[in-house]
């Protein structure tokens, strides 16, 4: 049944066609289970697991990383070898390769597994029983609540949940209280009646007639018919709208799948040139004349390229980095769910935050209130004070015009009747959680600010030391208690908006009283006196009227406070002639009030959210406040947290829920752009307001605690639930704030934003490395030398060596500014231009050094072989040209010294170029080792697992290496530290012409062109000074040896050289 809520309850029940006293017949529960269906949110169809594991491999650098692993196998497996050592080491590549496929995957489903319980999660508000009138059975009767059909009469008491949406006919109780903070997120029980809601587009908040599966009753009980079940509940439309939300990929992963798609193109435009150019050798004699063998030992290069070029490490590094960053941000409360979340709060660039809360500590308390403090004729002067505190914490002073106020010392007599009024007319009370170390509210927020008012107060100057943290919740309270007793109470009802509590002196006698508290308008409209410094003054139609705008002052403009005006009845009813049972007879017994004074109270503003929005402002983040509330209210808060200023204007900036569906799309679209608030707010207005700001490319964070705020978490780049809020709030969420608090999202969005730092500083220094084996391999089938990599050196390097230094840069230490630059664009590229130029300069060192290793160990090294440039780049014709190789034995050519080499220098040159990743652009001198002792352990570790495998015989044999002399090592260190001094040069580049030029442009202000054209030329010119000078003194030594490897004629080479077996090496 559409708009329930506008209906009367007979014209409710005459469209069920069902009796309130009876209950729908068996047919008519028959025929509306078949034409409506059960009462239960239907199970949520997930993905199959093969499906979710085929998913993970639908990417492109795992289809090569896979097909590498299925031709390096297939090639293992039909390759003839020497031995079985060797016949093994084939099978490590494929079987490595495999094992990284696999944990991939496994970390992938894992995660998409976590992504479909927040639907499931659901179901714990489908309640199991309900209360249900049908014809033929006598009375009520309990049934299953998902047997419940449209038409169904159902009772609901204290401590029920609702089965299903209801409008209500019958409310038996003084007042009925439902809790749907799940579903609406309000703070208070909202009071409900049977009245006609006219609007038929009133919200669920304003909906007073209807009660809403999964909530609870408060208080009070009452009879309703279902017009609501399964997926046409309020509830149930949320899960629709969840189950239709996709997720979108984060924008690291977007960057990254950006990143494969160009280097899997790259990577295959290499492997085909590498074996294409190479044909004309598939017939050299080192493959035995066989053309064949010789496209295939290609093939297997190219395979290994294709390895090379891949960084496997890079998705483990990621995921370290990123779970170090969890790790971080749980110490400051902010629990990360999802892992690539908590990079993208680093690009957040607006907070939409709920208000009660998350912006307000979510604990009402008493901040101002006013007592009469003289009468002359139709003028009333008042005593205004002030209260500090803004938890539930009993500490907290009174002061007025700011001097503190000593409430015993009985200079404002008015105070000790107030107090006792808080005390007494009051079901509330205040709770020490031992656990948690806080104090908690027992009861309504609003009775529970008055208790913590009476301790504050502390009337009759009880002596407090010593006392437990329990007992100082209420020890002033009950010394009032202890002076009066309550004999009854007159429950608040909405007709009368107040409550009273008939109290008589626990000394005895028969001056009875009763204390009244409530709404002003509804207080002071009975009130006939007015208590004045002890005396009772009679109140007239001007004084009243001053106290009714004192009471509007306090609930509008900058305080906007909820006011209760307190009283008392000094000569209430005989309490025999009291009708206790109807309600509608309370207002005569409450007559004849004295009025006391009112009390001004607010869910205050959390003491850190002003400096947290000012932070925001600084990071170019902007807040919007979204909350369920009255407009005035937030926009009271919204101007003492700084969303808006104190005398700015919020036209244009500040919406109801109402106001914003009567735009037209473009003026909504247009108001996400300039609003700060929004209140009174629905579900669906949550998402259309994400929907807007992603369409203007924001990246939006979104915070809520509800059932209602599900779709909208779920929805926005990153949802963050509250740690008191609901189960499904958190499934749907990717961070959970244990401390509910907005200045924790702030520090995760300065944590997020140093994690994509350090992941910018991992990825370049992982694809300078990748970028040098890709040199390394091309530069070998280009020349036509010996392998100096093989794969499974090349998989060690990427997944270990590199990987403990890769995953140290994740503690690199925050830059100082971080939060004083704008969001980056989620756009923007992941390699820029210039990053793209320094990693192909890295690289192509990195290259161009291991290859230089390996040559050098032929070419140029006293104790190697010593052969010429021409004999190095033919050697597979070592056995059919003997001209060319006199005397020189062949197996020289298979010497594990130069793979040894190169692989040591690649080691070597990685460990110097992560020292110089420490920084994106500052000099080592300016950001020396030792900022980061992690990375220094981890270069300290990876050399020492290099050292292992290379002095390891059983480990050397499986990487085909062996260890080297001091003369080596030496050879290593010296062909490894240029890459310093390039990236310093690098770096000066960047630091003063880069990001130079950046700032210029920003700022209006442009350097002459002469001058920047004249500072490259020196810096070149440095540049190529420094490299020619260094390469200078290390090749001066080996001149003759460089002649003469130069030179093709081999007579020339020294006969002691040309014996060399692989034995004597």
């Amino acid at each position: 049944m559409e708009d329930a809520h506008t209906k009367s309850t007979v014209e409710v029940l005459q469209y069920f066609g069902v009796n309130s006293d009876v209950g729908l017949t068996e047919k008519q529960v028959l025929q509306n289970r078949e034409k409506y269906g059960s009462n239960e949110l239907p199970a949520e169809e997930g993905k199959k697991l093969w499906e979710l594991i085929l998913e993970q491999f639908d990417d492109l650098l795992v289809k090569i990383l896979l097909l590498a692993a299925i031709i390096s196998f297939v090639l293992a497996l039909f390759e003839e070898h020497d031995d079985q050592t060797s016949a093994v080491t084939a099978f490590v590549e494929p079987f490595v390769i495999l094992l990284i496929l696999i944990a991939n995957a496994t970390v992938g489903v894992w995660q998409e597994r976590n992504a479909e319980s927040a639907i499931e999660a659901l179901k714990e508000y489908e309640p199991e029983m309900a209360k249900v009138m049908r014809e033929g059975k006598h009375g009520v009767q309990m049934i299953r609540a998902n047997e419940l059909v449209p038409g169904d009469i159902v009772e609901v008491s204290v401590g029920d949940k609702i089965p299903a949406d209801l409008r209500l006919i019958k409310i038996y109780s003084t007042t009925l209280r439902i809790d749907q903070s799940i579903l609406t997120g309000e703070s208070v029980s909202v009071i409900k009646h049977t009245d006609t809601v006219p609007d038929p587009r009133a919200v669920n908040q304003d909906k007073k007639n209807c009660l809403f599966s999964g909530t609870n009753v408060a208080a009070g009980k009452a009879r309703g018919i279902v017009f609501g079940i399964g997926l046409n509940t309020e509830i149930g439309k949320i899960r629709t709208e969840m189950a239709e939300t996709e997720t979108d990929r984060t924008p690291l992963q977007q960057k990254l799948d950006e990143f494969g798609e160009q280097l899997s193109k790259v990577i295959s435009i290499i492997c085909v040139a590498v074996w294409a150019i190479n044909i004309g050798h598939f017939n050299d004699p080192a493959h035995g004349g066989s053309w064949i063998k010789g496209a295939i030992y290609y093939f297997k290069i190219a395979v290994a390229l294709a390895v090379a070029a891949i960084p496997e490490g890079l998705p483990a590094v990621i995921t370290t980095c990123l779970a170090l960053g969890t790790r971080r941000m749980a110490k400051k409360n902010a629990i990360v769910r999802s892992l690539p979340s908590v990079e993208t709060l680093g690009c957040t660039s607006v907070i939409c935050s709920d208000k009660t809360g998350t912006l307000t500590t979510n604990q009402m308390s008493v901040s101002k209130m006013f007592i009469a403090n003289k009468v002359i004729g139709d003028d009333i002067d008042f005593l205004e004070f002030t209260i500090s505190g803004s938890t539930y914490e009993p500490s907290g002073q009174v002061f007025h015009h700011g001097r503190q106020v000593n409430c015993a010392s009985g200079e404002f007599e008015a105070l000790t009747e107030l107090a006792t009024i808080c005390a007494m007319c009051n079901d509330s009370a205040v709770d020490y959680n031992e656990t948690k170390h806080v104090y908690e509210k027992v009861g309504e927020a609003t009775e529970t600010a008055l208790v913590v008012l009476c301790e504050k107060m502390n009337v009759y100057g009880t002596n407090k030391a010593g006392l437990s943290p329990r007992d100082l919740g209420s020890v002033c309270n009950r010394v009032i208690q202890q002076k009066w007793k309550k004999e009854f109470t007159l429950e608040f009802s909405r007709d009368r908006k107040s409550m009273s509590a008939f109290c008589i002196p626990s000394s005895g006698g028969s001056s009875a009283k009763m204390f009244v508290k409530g709404a002003p308008e509804g207080v002071l409209n009975r009130c006939t006196h007015v208590r004045v410094n002890g005396q009772r003054i009679p109140l007239t139609q001007k004084i009243t009227q001053k106290i009714v705008d004192q009471c509007i002052q306090y609930g509008t403009g900058h305080d906007t406070l909820r006011c209760l005006a307190l009283g008392t009845i000094d000569s209430p009813s005989d309490p025999r002639t009291m009708n206790l049972e109807d309600s509608s007879q309370f207002a005569l017994y409450e007559k004849d009030i004295t009025f006391v004074g009112v009390v001004g109270m607010l869910d205050p503003p959390r003491a850190e959210v002003i400096s947290s929005i000012k932070e925001c402002r600084m990071a170019g983040i902007r807040v919007i406040m979204i909350t369920g509330d009255n407009k005035n209210t937030a926009e009271a808060i919204g101007r003492r947290i700084g969303l808006f200023g104190e005398d700015e204007d919020s036209t244009g900036k500040a919406f109801t829920g109402r106001e914003f569906d009567d735009l037209p799309p473009e003026q909504q679209s247009d108001a996400c752009r300039r609003a700060k608030l929004f209140a009174r707010v629905e579900p669906a207005h949550k998402s259309k307001i994400v929907e807007f700001l992603q369409s203007h490319g924001e990246i939006t964070a979104m915070t809520g605690d509800g059932v209602n705020d599900a779709p909208a978490l779920k929805k926005s780049e990153i949802g963050i639930a509250m740690g008191s809020g609901t189960a499904v709030a958190k499934t749907a969420s990717e961070m959970v704030l244990a401390d509910d608090n907005f200045a924790t999202i702030v520090a995760a969005v300065e944590e997020g934003r140093a994690i994509y730092n350090n992941m910018k500083q991992f990825i370049r220094y992982l694809i300078s490395s990748n970028i040098g084996e890709v040199v390394s391999i091309f530069m070998v089938a280009a020349l036509g030398i010996p392998e100096a990599l093989i794969p499974v050196q090349l998989l060690w390097v990427n997944l270990v060596t590199d990987g403990l230094p890769a995953t140290a840069l994740g503690f690199n230490p925050p830059d100082l500014d971080i939060m004083d630059r704008p969001p980056r664009s989620a756009g923007e590229s992941l390699i820029s231009k210039w990053l793209f130029f320094r990693y192909m300069a890295v690289g192509s060192y990195v290259g161009i050094a291991t290859v230089g290793a390996a040559m050098w160990w032929f070419l140029l090294y006293e104790d190697g072989p010593q052969i010429s440039y021409y004999q190095l780049t033919h050697w597979m014709r070592c056995e059919i040209e003997p001209e060319n190789f006199a005397d020189l034995d062949c197996t020289v050519f298979e010497d594990a010294h130069p793979n040894a080499m190169a692989l040591s220098v690649l080691v070597t040159i990685e460990m110097f170029n992560a020292l110089n990743s420490l920084s994106e652009n500052q000099s080592l001198l300016v950001m020396p080792p030792w900022k980061n002792m992690w990375l220094v352990s981890s270069i300290a570790l990876s050399l020492s697992l290099h050292f292992v495998i290379l002095y390891v015989e059983i480990l050397a044999t499986i990487f085909q290496i062996t260890p080297l002399t001091l003369v080596e090592w030496f050879a290593v260190l010296k062909i490894s530290l240029p890459v310093i001094l390039l990236d310093e040069v690098l770096k000066f580049i960047a630091r003063n012409y880069i990001d130079g030029e950046t700032i210029c442009r920003t700022s209006g202000y442009e350097k002459p062109i002469k001058k920047r054209v004249s500072h490259t030329l020196l810096t070149i010119i440095m540049l190529t000074a420094l490299c020619v000078g260094y390469f200078y003194w290390i090749l001066q030594p080996y001149f003759p040896q460089l002649m003469h490897a130069i030179g093709k004629d081999s007579q020339s080479i020294p006969t002691s050289f040309h014996s060399h077996s692989r034995d004597d090496l």
